[in-house]
Order: structure tokens, then C-alpha cells, then sequence
């Protein structure tokens, strides 16, 4: 079976198993490609870092560099942490923008307290700073959470480098949901069957994940807290139960089952109970997911032929065709503020991630790559989170939306697919 799992999917449930060589919960980043104008920041190491696990400054570099909107320049010479007031006219000489200081300290009950202070050297003016206690466990964490104060003061929008990914790995007939960080580190397996995992789906809380699971031999999807691991069937109807979609305000999950026999969307209460049909049509119908509002779902139909793109009232209703580009277009992602649609779409035989601006209806090609499959938005819309196969290797990928700067969060091999970026936790 190919990567694809869009259409025939709820009917091709012996096909699903794919050969693969290990799975790797690790990534390392590698950042490629040319941006706009980015904001050049420097970050010195903290003082005291060396008692701690984690290179608070490198994490915090790395994360604003991945979002294709900082560069880093080299810190001077000097001994710096959250309470120096450095003199920053030489920093803006080297080009610095802003610099980054601070401190990590053990506390007598163990944990570390990890401080710092943001500068403007243009301005010469103190942009603040916190304190964040944090178990040895969670340094990462806190420096992700620092990466989101640098973000959030220099660009004026929320960062997202603290939130989570979810993802699948296969290795031989081990199957793994992992939950990471959002920069693929720190990953843990929440779930592992012998038994396929498929199309994890974040609760808008932050704190469940739907996926469809066979650990029954039946494709049945199941809500999962993170947290404590409780899993739930949500919905084993008769035949198949896929693609789950959690509603914005959590009350509710869209997914595709074939109790008409053909693929429909019903909504079912996210306390469980019977389905609503939501979808009427004589076409295979899947991969719902909701607008940022909640009024309308977008799914992929064969209705007209072939896979397409289309989005209909949240309560059912008639659809409209929303992709015309190309003649086979699937796995929709809509971003958090309403305006970019992201899919993928086959071209000349090669499976391509497009954005199309909804708007205007321009649709753009962010990569040249031939695998990529389940696009899903960072929660501030900036980037795009994908798998593909890149340089002959399975992979997760992230790219702005402009195309302009993507990172690879490679691991060294294996079977790693269907990523799903978590929202802001609440």
C-alpha cells in the first residue's frame, strides 16, 4: 500500500501493514533554504548550565532558527546572566539585534531554576525576562518556553515551540504513537501496538488525541489522555470507523464510517453515543476537518471522479468543490487563523504539499519532494508540520508557509508518518 491513505483506506484493512527497517524517537534538525528578512538575535550560554542536562541557549537558538524567522549571531566574549546589564552598543556593531542572557540554578529540592533577561540593542531598551522553575525532567521545556518569550516580544506573535507533535513509527510489527515536543525531541511512546496506528487527531485542549487503532483486527477509533494514558473506544460501529476530527470546541468528533457502506462523515458526541450522519452521497467521503470556527468541515470526496477537496456546513448539508488544480487532491489542514488550506496533491505522479490561500484561491507548491503525505498548521499558522521521503529516508519535515524555510527532523531510518501538531495548551 502506498503512503497514500486517503481514499479505499476504510475499505483496504488487510493491505495496511508497510514494510519498514526501525523507528527512531530522536530527531536532529537541519535547517535549509533562504527566508525574507529575519530578525539576527544572539543568545550567550547561561550561567551555570553546566550543572544542568540541557544547553539552555542552543535549544532556544535552534527553535527561533527553525521558524524561519531569526539567524544567529555569535555571541562576544564575556560573562553574562539575567542580572548584567551589558553595554550594547558593541553587540549591535557585531549586528545583534537583541541578546538573550540568563542563568540555570539548582535549587536545595532539586529542580533548577532557569532565569533569564531579553535585550534590544538597537533600542537599548530591556524587553523583561522570568523565572522558570523546572524538574531536571523538564529543562527542555523551560527552554522552549523562553524560545516563546524571545518570539512573542521580537514578532509581536505567540510562539509555538513549547507545544507538542504527535506522530507513528513502525518498526517490523511494532507500531508507536509517539508524543514530542515540537521540535521532535523528548519523545514518548503513548501508545504501541502490534496492530497499525493511524490518523491521530489533537483534542483543541491539549490534553486527548483520537486515532484509529486495530488493535481488535477492526478499525476502531479510540480518545486518548496523554496524561494518564486512559484510552476510550469511541466509536466500533458496524464496518469501518476512521479519521477522526476533533471539533474546535472539543464537544464532538467528525470522523468517516461505512455504516451506509461507503465511506459518509457522521459527527458523534465526544462522550460517546450514536453517530449523526453528516455527509449524503454515493462517493467515498474522509479526512473531515473543521474550519478554525467551527461552521464548516472540508473532507475529501471522489464525488466528481477523483479525490477533491470539498467543504460543507458543519451540521451537513450541500458541498462545494474547493480544489481545481490537479486531479487528485487530499489530506486538508486548515490553518488556526482561517486563512491558508494546506494538501497534498499528485503531480505527474509524484505527491506534492500545496497551500492555497483561501481568499484568492492561489494555491502554491512548498516542496520538490515525491512522498509527502498529512500536512497539519503550527497553532500560530506559521508553519506546516509533514512527512515525506527525502534523500531516500522516511522523515518529518517542517516548512513556513512561504515555502522559503524548511527543517528536517530526520531520523537515521526507519517508518515515520502522520504527524499531527498539538494546539496551544490551555
Amino acid at each position: 500500500m502506498p503512503r497514500r491513505r486517503a481514499l479505499g483506506l476504510v475499505s483496504s484493512l488487510p493491505l495496511l501493514g508497510v514494510p519498514a527497517t526501525g523507528a527512531w524517537a530522536q530527531f536532529r534538525v537541519e535547517v535549509a533554504g533562504v527566508g525574507l528578512t529575519r530578525f539576527p538575535f544572539s543568545a550567550v550560554n547561561f550561567r551555570g548550565n553546566d550543572a544542568a542536562g540541557e544547553n539552555i541557549a542552543a535549544i532556544v537558538r535552534a527553535d527561533l532558527e527553525r521558524s524561519g524567522q531569526f539567524v544567529f549571531v555569535p555571541p562576544l566574549n564575556g560573562s553574562f546572566d539575567e542580572t548584567s546589564r551589558p553595554d550594547l552598543a558593541p553587540w549591535r556593531e557585531r549586528g545583534a539585534d537583541s541578546v538573550l542572557t540568563g542563568s540555570v540554578t539548582r535549587l536545595a529540592d532539586g529542580r533548577f531554576d532557569v532565569r533569564f533577561r531579553l535585550w534590544d540593542s538597537v533600542r537599548t531598551a530591556d524587553l523583561g525576562g522570568q523565572s522558570l522553575p523546572s524538574t531536571p525532567a523538564n529543562l527542555r521545556v523551560a527552554a522552549h518556553k523562553v524560545a516563546d518569550y524571545v518570539y512573542e516580544k521580537l514578532t509581536g506573535e505567540k510562539g509555538v515551540f513549547s507545544t507538542r507533535i504527535a506522530y507513528v513509527s513502525k518498526a517490523g510489527n511494532t507500531h508507536r504513537l509517539w508524543v514530542a515536543d515540537a521540535d521532535g525531541e523528548n519523545a514518548q511512546a503513548a501508545f504501541t501496538s502490534n496492530e497499525p496506528i493511524i490518523s491521530p487527531s489533537w483534542a483543541p485542549n491539549g490534553t486527548q488525541l483520537a486515532y484509529v487503532s486495530f488493535e481488535k483486527r477492526k478499525a476502531e477509533i479510540v480518545t486518548h489522555e496523554v496524561a494518564t494514558g486512559r484510552r476510550r473506544v469511541l466509536a466500533s460501529f458496524r464496518g469501518s470507523n476512521s479519521a477522526p476530527a476533533w471539533s474546535p470546541d472539543g464537544r464532538q468528533v467528525v470522523a468517516a464510517l461505512t455504516l451506509s457502506g461507503n465511506a459518509q462523515l457522521y459527527a458523534i458526541d465526544a462522550g460517546g453515543g450514536e453517530p449523526r450522519r453528516l455527509s449524503q452521497s454515493g462517493s467515498i467521503d474522509t479526512e473531515p476537518v473543521f474550519s478554525p470556527d467551527g461552521k464548516q468541515i472540508y473532507f475529501v470526496s471522489d464525488r466528481g471522479g477523483s479525490p477533491q477537496i470539498y467543504r460543507m456546513p458543519a451540521a451537513g448539508g450541500s458541498a462545494q468543490r474547493v480544489t481545481f488544480t490537479g486531479n487528485y487532491n487530499i489530506s486538508p489542514a486548515l490553518s488556526p487563523d482561517g486563512r491558508w488550506l494546506a494538501f497534498i496533491s499528485r503531480i505527474n505522479g509524484a505527491f506534492r504539499l500545496h497551500v492555497m490561500d483561501l481568499a484568492s484561491g492561489n494555491v502554491t507548491a512548498l516542496t520538490e519532494t515525491g512522498g509527502d503525505e498529512s500536512p497539519s498548521f503550527a497553532p500560530n499558522s506559521r508553519m506546516i508540520i509533514y512527512a515525506t521521503r527525502d534523500k531516500g529516508a522516511e522523515a518529518l519535515m517542517t516548512t513556513t508557509v512561504d515555502g522559503r524555510i524548511k527543517t528536517r527532523l530526520a531520523g537515521a531510518q526507519g517508518d515515520i508518518r502522520e504527524p499531527e501538531w498539538g494546539p496551544y495548551l490551555r
